[in-house]
């Protein structure tokens, strides 16, 4: 399988939440988004991917440390949307759906 298949694209929205963060906490973010998500974005089994649900389009959110960055698939592009700490992610779910 070819490393990459997936395009990370961050949306200004995103590309701001982590210009806010520490910058050893963005490092990790963007870190693990490529690692994770440009390959297969899809969450397999346990893992730090998971589907959110009652979202359309499909809502995804990867897990890195005390943050979450929220994404869709747009064909072969990963669009990061959002990236927030943890304990604020139930009102930014709100906002997104």
């Amino acid at each position: 399988m070819p490393s990459g298949k997936f395009k990370l694209v961050y949306s200004p929205v995103a590309q701001t939440d982590l210009e806010r963060l520490d910058p050893d906490d963005a490092i990790q973010v963007v870190t693990d988004a490529k690692t994770h998500l440009s390959d297969s974005p899809l969450p397999i089994g346990k893992s730090r991917l998971k589907r959110l649900s009652g979202f359309t389009p499909p809502l995804y959110r990867i897990r890195s440390g005390d943050f979450r960055a929220y994404y869709r698939i747009c064909g072969t592009e990963v669009v990061i949307l959002r990236v927030t700490d943890r304990k604020d992610a139930e009102k930014l779910l709100k906002r997104l759906r």
